[in-house]
């Protein structure tokens, strides 16, 4: 079992969802974003992912984007997220990277998985990764024992979502609407119906994301899913700080909000 699946495994026990924000390593630099993944795991969050800026967003939207290229213009390169991760506690809540497949294979498929592990990483979403091109990252993943995490939106064909679902491995990523990342005040009618019927057809663990604005948001999702990742509103409150100090506090007054509202709900 990947640290992935011992947390949910442990969550799943105990009735309780997961809580993973989104931050985007570098954003505004490294030292910002190790100081507020050292912090939020007491206020509530469970894991986090972890983006690796891109100079082509994939489903991005612009918070999200200009966070990358904020990161990109400060030297950020994918060196720093496992040195980041090499000097996180040992002890602390699973990080999985957010991290485009050209990245992945430039690196090449073990050395990326090889270095990811021994920095700390327990597994990564890959948005742009085909399912029918999946199976050999899939493999090596499983060998390392490795979350391999992909998305299922809701165009997504019902044959396609269970393909995605029987390559991936630590959860499945369901996105929540139809385009790019942001806070949204409304969320899809059917989406309930929708991650329902997925759960039929698979027994990984399923979080929400995209949309999810806060903890309103989080209260009405809590109840259907395995667990909620908030990205863009973590992002915009450090945009918004005018140091880490600032950043890490917003962040943490965020997720104790957030998480609250999920354990309410």
């Amino acid at each position: 079992m990947s640290a992935v699946d011992k947390l949910f495994a442990d969550l799943r026990s105990k009735n309780t969802k997961a809580l993973m924000p989104f931050l985007t390593a570098g954003d505004p630099n490294i030292e910002t974003t190790q100081a507020i993944l050292k912090e939020i795991g007491s206020a509530g969050a469970n894991l986090c992912e972890v983006g690796v800026p891109y100079s082509d967003p994939i489903a991005d939207g612009p918070t999200i984007q200009a966070s990358y290229q904020r990161a990109l213009d400060n030297g950020f390169r994918l060196q720093h997220v496992f040195d980041m991760g090499a000097k996180l506690p040992a002890d602390g809540m699973p990080l999985v990277t957010m991290v485009s497949y050209a990245i992945i294979f430039r690196t090449g498929l073990k050395q990326y998985v090889q270095q990811a592990k021994a920095a700390g990483y327990a597994g990564a979403i890959v948005p742009d990764l085909l399912v029918e091109e999946a199976d050999e990252f899939a493999q090596v993943c499983r060998d390392a024992d490795f979350s391999l995490i992909q998305l299922v939106t809701p165009t997504t064909p019902r044959e396609r979502q269970v393909q995605i679902a029987n390559s991936s491995s630590g959860f499945l990523y369901y996105v929540s609407v139809t385009g790019i990342t942001g806070e949204r005040v409304e969320l899809p009618k059917d989406l309930t119906d929708n991650v329902q019927w997925l759960r039929s057809q698979t027994d990984l663990p399923i979080c929400i994301g995209f949309g999810i604005s806060g903890p309103e948001t989080a209260a009405k999702l809590a109840p259907v899913s395995d667990g909620l990742i908030v990205g863009s509103a973590v992002v915009r409150r450090i945009a918004a700080a005018k140091d880490a100090a600032e950043a890490t506090e917003n962040v943490k007054s965020f997720v104790g909000e957030l998480r609250q509202a999920i354990d309410n709900a």
